[in-house]
């Protein structure tokens, strides 16, 4: 009741109407710049440096130094006795394979029926048994003195078929380094396709040894992935609703 109330409140209303005229009027100022002429490609910049980036931080191991043996060739972390190519310090780029084949079914039921039945009876209370019709009300009982009954029943069933399949391949660029050595990395990438703009943006988390020999990491290696394939352009607007229903299925209760 009380989230209804909020949301029912005239200055939230008010609130989100204007922001929505706001937003519906910024929007239609882009559009118009975009009449006859394709979606601009965002400039690249550096993720350090913009609004949303806040430096991952995460649980850290106790660091170990590194013996290093005399007239040892081999180089901690390396794989040859060449320049190791991997990715390993900011700046540096990998790619990233995103290959995403999710299926699930999930097809549940559940029926319950539950019965209660109680009874209570006090024939005996020092011979003051035939006395309760004058405390009590009339019509009881020594006999059947207490009787409680209750019947309960739920059903309940749920069905869930997905099937998702996404495959992709973007660079990345590590943009921390974390203090046990793996790589916070983060990437983008824009195509435009005629009037339609397909944006890809990946970050995570890497352990450098799971990058292979080729610079390159699968996506089920990166944790705290946080992947996200979408675009922009004349299609995408015609899919969304506008900006006027969009508020209206907020604020409309029922």
């Amino acid at each position: 009741m009380t989230t209804i109330c909020q949301t029912l409140n005239p200055k939230r209303v008010v609130a989100l109407a204007a922001a929505a005229i706001l937003l519906g009027a910024c929007n239609v100022v882009d559009r118009l710049g975009d009449i006859g002429t394709e979606p601009k490609l965002t400039q690249i910049q550096n993720p350090v440096q913009q609004r949303s980036y806040k430096p991952v931080v995460l649980p850290m191991p106790r660091q170990r130094p590194t013996a290093h043996k005399a007239n040892s060739l081999w180089r901690p972390g390396a794989r040859a006795f060449f320049k190791d190519q991997r990715a390993s310090q900011i700046g540096d780029i990998l790619t990233v394979n995103i290959t995403i084949a999710d299926e699930a079914t999930i097809d549940n039921e559940t029926s319950r029926t539950r019965t209660n039945t109680e009874d209570s009876d006090l024939t005996n209370i020092l011979g003051y048994e035939g006395s309760l019709s004058k405390i009590l009300p009339e019509g009881v009982s020594a006999s059947s003195l207490v009787s409680l009954g209750s019947d309960s029943s739920a059903t309940g069933t749920g069905s869930i078929n997905r099937k998702e399949t996404v495959k992709l391949v973007v660079a990345a660029i590590v943009t921390q380094v974390l203090p046990n050595g793996n790589l916070v990395i983060s990437g983008s990438q824009e195509v435009r396709v005629n009037f339609e703009k397909r944006i890809l943006q990946v970050t995570g988390v890497v352990r450098p040894s799971d990058i292979s020999a080729t610079n390159t990491v699968k996506h089920t290696q990166v944790a705290e992935a946080r992947i996200s394939y979408g675009g922009r352009g004349q299609l995408t607007d015609v899919q969304q609703p506008r900006y006027g229903q969009q508020l209206f299925d907020v604020v409309f209760p029922f």
